[in-house]
Parts: C-alpha cells; sequence; structure tokens
C-alpha cells in the first residue's frame, strides 16, 4: 500500500524538484555566506518549512533580537497557510495520525497537487498526500543543505543572491496577472506596499503593508476568482 501510494506521488513532485532544488541550493549559499553553518539552514529548512519565511529569517538572524517583531513578521507572511488548512479539512479527513505532519508540512506546493490531483484507483490517499508532502520536503532540505555545503569550498562574491526569493515572487505576481481577469487584489497589494513603504521606510514597512492588504480586501470584499482569459 506504501510502495503504491509512494509511486503514485513521485511523478506529480519532480516538477517541483528541480525548483526546489535550485531555490534550496540559493538559500543553503546564502546562509553560508553570511558565517551560518551548514546546520543553521539543514535545521531550519527542516523546521521551519517555509521558503519565504526562511530567507527572511536570514535578516533576523543578524539583527537585533526582537521576538514580537519576528512573531508578527512570520504570521503574516504565512498567513495564506490559515486558509489553505481550512480547504483541506475534507481531504485530510479519517486519515488517523498522518494529518498531523500534513498540517505541518503544507506549503503552497504541496497543497497545489494534494488540493488538485485525485489518487489512482487503489491507491489509498492518506498515504498518497503523505508521500506528496514529505517528497516535497525531502526536495527542500537537501537543497538547503547542499547550497550550504557548497559555501565551503565554492568562494565567490554573493552579494545579491537573496534577490532570488523577490525575483521568484514577481515572476508568481506576473503569471497571476496574465493568468486572471481580476486585477483588483493585486494593484490594492502594490497600492498598499507602495503607501507603507512610503509612510514607514524601505525597513519596516512590510508588517504594515501586509496588515493593510489584508483591512482592504476584507472591507472591500474583493472576490478572488482566478478567472481564466478567454
Amino acid at each position: 500500500m506504501k510502495t503504491k501510494a509512494l509511486k503514485a506521488a513521485w511523478p506529480h513532485t519532480l516538477p517541483i524538484c528541480v525548483g526546489f532544488l535550485f531555490l534550496g541550493m540559493s538559500y543553503g549559499f546564502l546562509m553560508r555566506s553570511k558565517g551560518f553553518s551548514f546546520l543553521y539552514p539543514m535545521l531550519m529548512s527542516l523546521f521551519i518549512f517555509a521558503g519565504s519565511m526562511e530567507f527572511v529569517t536570514v535578516s533576523l538572524l543578524l539583527s537585533a533580537f526582537n521576538p514580537a517583531y519576528a512573531f508578527f513578521l512570520a504570521l503574516m507572511v504565512n498567513a495564506r497557510h490559515l486558509f489553505y488548512g481550512i480547504s483541506m479539512l475534507g481531504k485530510y479527513k479519517n486519515i488517523g495520525w498522518k494529518k498531523a505532519y500534513l498540517a505541518y508540512g503544507l506549503c503552497d506546493e504541496s497543497f497545489t497537487i494534494n488540493c488538485t490531483v485525485e489518487p489512482p484507483p487503489g491507491v489509498d490517499k492518506g498515504w498518497f498526500y503523505f508521500f506528496v508532502t514529505l517528497l516535497n520536503q525531502i526536495y527542500w532540505v537537501s537543497g538547503a543543505t547542499l547550497g550550504a555545503l557548497l559555501g565551503y569550498v565554492a568562494h565567490f562574491d554573493a552579494t545579491g543572491i537573496e534577490f532570488v526569493m523577490t525575483a521568484l515572487f514577481v515572476v508568481m505576481f506576473m503569471n497571476q496577472w496574465g493568468e486572471t481577469t481580476q486585477h483588483r487584489p493585486a494593484l490594492t497589494g502594490l497600492a498598499c506596499s507602495l503607501l507603507s513603504l512610503l509612510l514607514f521606510g524601505a525597513e519596516t514597512f512590510i508588517l504594515p503593508a501586509m496588515a493593510l492588504i489584508v483591512l482592504c480586501l476584507s472591507l472591500n470584499r474583493i472576490e478572488i476568482k482566478g478567472a481564466k482569459k478567454p
């Protein structure tokens, strides 16, 4: 049963493997370039398992200790997972102890697969969802660890490598813009971010911007449909 579920889940995760290895290695190399041991990215990718937050954590570790700021920043950056979790309650029903790990390992990519792909006939859905999530985490942890180990032997100017996450979000934004006809949420996000940047400055605008975005979307009841272009 487990082997059949693993074989069914593995092909769906291969595209994610490529992306996770590249981004994970970038993150690991960034951590190493900042002077951290390879254990840091390995353990952080294992226990945090939130790519965007892990990149942000690099600056948090190098700045003054501010647990309240770190808590609210992590909450805002990963707030979308609250909605992921709610939408997966039906899918993850009656699968036993695996539900706890699936809740912990629910990243964007695992959510996409487990939400849209139905396990083949004869494959236990609990084990299918489990292996999708586990494989994706293995890819990310492996990439981060390999990148950090590469940092021990590869010596070059790593200035700007942290921009890889910014570039990822820019590409995601452009992709969503091209695939949808409803642009009000995107424009709202841009406007709130720009306003917060002008009011609070580059160092502290993230939390106010994200809070303002959530507030605007809630007050205006903007319905995010993701409608496809004809």
